[in-house]
């Protein structure tokens, strides 16, 4: 079975600038892949070679298997997008602005309604898009993209001015949309813990080339384990662990310490709690700390300085 979507030494130039560097992906069936960068680091350019929107300068990118430069219509058949621009028009219905497309698609009233069941938007359908806010805007753009049911969705920053409950709403839906419909989903941002919550896989683009991919659970469970521990005196107990050959850093939630290569994390939990007692300090609580995709960024050589801002 071939990856939903793949990209080969994919390059693209503006002038003298190298927007997109010789950038390898692989997007697997069914997962939903955040694709990772700061503003301006090269997702928006790389998604629409993968859309066909732009010719890329060199490489070349394929879509379940089809070359998107040279089987282009075949290919879009394949993939749904939702760019940050909607295009909607506001006198219209909902549900009219999506005939429009379903028209032009040779689709018929029943995907309409379909759609408009998948993004719970029928109760909505008959208000005029004008009066809708940014959140049934964006799932109005999902509904659009998957009109016809294609296997790969493409979406741009999606959350983008989004309240917190829209954000929810949208991460809910976005998570569920593999079991519920087959989709491979395709999600760009810049934004870490929205999609850490929401995707199976990610890949870090930076200054447009591609630092980092795979699977976000083995990506974490490649990290060396870590313990954090709270005391009652976290500066003794700082010079008691760097006395016992540890690496403690300090952070709001407590002092983190790495473990050492193939050491247990029960066993280290109970050697540093009996060091600490023993030298006079109170363990207020210790155990494993959980890894998150900020500590696979700090992996990335040269990655921190340029996502802090973002992060």
């Amino acid at each position: 079975m071939p990856a939903a979507i793949e990209t080969k030494a994919l390059s693209r130039r503006f002038g003298a600038r190298l927007a997109v560097d010789d950038l390898s992906m692989t997007v697997p069936q069914r997962a939903v892949y955040g694709f990772l960068g700061r503003n301006g680091a090269g997702k928006t350019t790389t998604l629409k070679m993968i859309l066909g929107l732009l010719r890329p300068t060199a490489g070349r990118a394929r879509v379940c298997g089809l070359d998107v430069a040279r089987q282009r219509m075949a290919a879009a058949r394949k993939i749904g997008a939702l760019l940050e621009a909607h295009g909607f028009y506001g006198n219209l219905t909902g549900r009219e602005n999506l005939a429009l497309t379903a028209t032009l698609l040779g689709l018929g009233a029943m995907e309409i309604e379909r759609v408009l069941e998948v993004v719970e938007m029928r109760a909505d359908a008959h208000r005029k898009v004008g009066g809708y806010s940014l959140g049934m805007r964006q799932r109005l753009g999902l509904a659009r993209a998957m009109l016809g049911a294609p296997p790969v969705l493409v979406l741009d920053e999606p959350t983008n001015g989004l309240d917190p409950d829209g954000i929810a709403d949208m991460r809910r839906f976005l998570k569920s949309l593999p079991d519920r419909t087959g989709a491979t989903v395709l999600l760009s941002s810049h934004l870490l813990g929205e999609i850490e919550q929401t995707a199976t896989h990610v890949g870090v683009v930076n200054d447009g080339r591609l630092v980092l991919e795979g699977e976000l659970a083995r990506l974490k469970a490649d990290l060396a384990p870590e313990l954090i521990l709270r005391t009652s005196d976290d500066t003794r107990a700082v010079s008691l662990l760097l006395a016992h050959g540890r690496s403690p850093v300090a952070g709001q939630a407590g002092l983190t310490v790495a473990l050492r290569p193939g050491e247990d994390a029960d066993q280290a939990a109970g050697a540093i709690t009996r060091l600490l007692v023993e030298s006079g300090a109170s363990v207020f609580a210790i155990g494993p700390r959980e890894r998150s995709l900020e500590d696979i960024y700090r992996r990335v050589a040269g990655f921190r300085s340029s996502f802090a801002e973002a992060a």
